[in-house]
């Protein structure tokens, strides 16, 4: 503390009653980097050393490192840790997040709802001998474990994640390894596949960026019996950019095997092919999955999608003059808005989005702190209309077209009808739903095009500008209304 020395170990026994934090009224108060050496199995007296280096009036919070030998067994131990510590967070300061400090991923912990997941679909894949780690039969040899009835045919009942890790643990060191990369792709396939699809259980999570400015407040639900009230915050976010350079695509590429370089014929873009396991649908098919790098995102497509998009190889000279261009048009700042519903939100929970069930907060400009359900422009036309509001949102040509043509959202228009993304001859176009035969002239002089596919007048907006759609949304915003909803 008095900063003669930049180094202390210390264990049990000094992880109770003692201060190491980087306190405001000591000379050191630089980044503590706490290493946790030998987690041990208690969850308090986890804390309590953890404690030690994150207290209150310090200048600023340590950073934890967890440190594991490349044995992958040796994981099995930090799981442990993370479960207690996440599960003792939950009940001592009602949020998960607490407990773990924040340095545990939902990957770590193999034995929560994910991991048993993943341990089912590796015992699935062991038996249809897609392992390459070892054989079905040398598999149950080795554990002890038996996965089969009297019948011949894979119990219903298989054994739980704890026996399969302990197990596991008495194998060799080279078949542990083997064991453990196999099960760890299926985690880590299942965990980002939730996290894609807006359903990885984080707890509370807080949003952070530049500025948070509240610029809209709307009343959308009010009960009758309490008074009490749910509240839609139209907030505008401003992001900092920080594209991912040119250097460091480079490094990436040649630190991971596999890598491709891949460029859009149609949008002009470029990005890095990365490989990453497949996902396994309900009926136990592999899908197969690549990832895409970008400067400012990361795209994740199936294989058969990709390989019928407008996305080919390109040459090292074409990728790099076509990255750096990406990386300079890049702005310093981004602003975009979000809406945060918060307030009463039992009553109406049903009428929110079903894909994005987290619960964010933010701190505004001002100092106000907001906490609730976050969603996107898109999906507020459609709680407005299930809670029998009328709304007409305003949203940009650019960000109506990603949302129904990438995010594959149906938007409703204030005139009856809908915005979506239909698939004609193997080609995704932007569709109007519901435009009526009076409709048509109309919408034909504002440079719509129809085609008669089955007997049936279908009308489309040409996707290779905004310029169209820009005229389709002056004419028929985006919004619902209290009557159409009703009907």
């Amino acid at each position: 503390m008095d900063d003669n020395k930049r180094i202390l170990v210390f264990s049990d026994a000094g992880g109770t009653g003692r201060s190491y934090h980087s306190d405001l009224g000591v000379k050191n108060q630089r980044l503590r980097v706490h290493y946790l050496l030998e987690p041990g199995w208690k969850a308090d007296n986890a804390i309590q050393g953890l404690g030690r280096t994150n207290r209150t009036n310090q200048a600023q919070p340590p950073l934890f490192r967890p440190v594991a030998t490349n044995v992958k067994g040796e994981k099995r131990f930090l799981s442990t840790i993370a479960r207690r510590l996440d599960t003792l967070g939950a009940i001592t300061k009602g949020q998960r997040e607490t407990g773990g400090q924040n340095m545990f991923r939902a990957e770590d912990n193999l034995e929560g709802p994910y991991a048993r997941a993943a341990l089912r679909q590796f015992f699935y894949k062991l038996r249809a001998g897609k392992i390459d780690a070892c054989s079905y039969t040398r598999f149950q040899e080795m554990t002890g474990l038996t996965l089969d009835d009297a019948d011949g045919s894979m119990k219903e009942t298989l054994p739980p994640i704890q026996q399969f890790l302990n197990r596991c643990l008495a194998l060799t060191i080279a078949m542990q390894d083997a064991i453990f990369e196999a099960f760890g792709e299926l985690l880590a396939a299942i965990v980002d596949n939730a996290r894609q699809a807006g359903m990885l259980d984080v707890g509370l999570e807080t949003l952070r960026a530049e500025k948070f400015e509240i610029v809209e407040r709307k009343v959308i639900f009010e009960h009758k019996a309490t008074g009490a009230s749910a509240t839609a915050l139209t907030v505008e976010r401003t992001d900092r950019n920080e594209p991912l350079t040119f250097a460091k695509v480079r490094a990436f590429c040649a630190a991971h095997d596999g890598t491709r370089l891949y460029w859009n014929s149609a949008s002009k873009r470029v990005g890095v092919m990365i490989k990453v396991p497949a996902f396994m649908d309900e009926d136990g098919v592999p899908i197969l999955r690549i990832k895409l790098l970008r400067p400012m995102s990361t795209d994740l497509f199936e294989l058969t999608e990709f390989t019928k998009s407008n996305w080919e190889e390109v040459d090292d000279a074409s990728f790099e003059r076509l990255w750096q261009a990406e990386v300079d048009a890049v702005p310093e700042f981004t602003t975009s808005k979000i809406t945060l519903i918060c307030g009463l939100l039992l009553p109406i929970w049903d009428r929110l989005p079903a894909d994005n069930m987290r619960i964010y907060r933010l701190q505004a400009e001002g100092g106000e702190r907001a906490i609730g359900r976050l969603v996107t422009r898109d999906q507020l036309i459609n709680v407005y209309a299930r809670l029998g509001l009328d709304c007409e949102i305003l949203m940009a040509p650019d960000e109506v077209f990603r949302a129904v043509m990438v995010a594959r959202t149906t938007l409703s228009l204030l005139g009856g009808m809908e915005l979506r993304r239909a698939l004609v001859m193997g080609q995704p176009r932007l569709e109007v739903i519901g435009a009526s035969a009076s409709y048509l002239p109309e919408m034909k002089a504002i440079g719509c095009f129809t085609e008669v596919i089955q007997w049936k007048t279908r009308v489309f907006i040409p996707t290779g500008t905004t310029e169209v759609l820009s005229r389709v949304l002056a004419k028929y915003p985006v919004g619902s209304s209290a009557a159409g909803a009703a009907a």
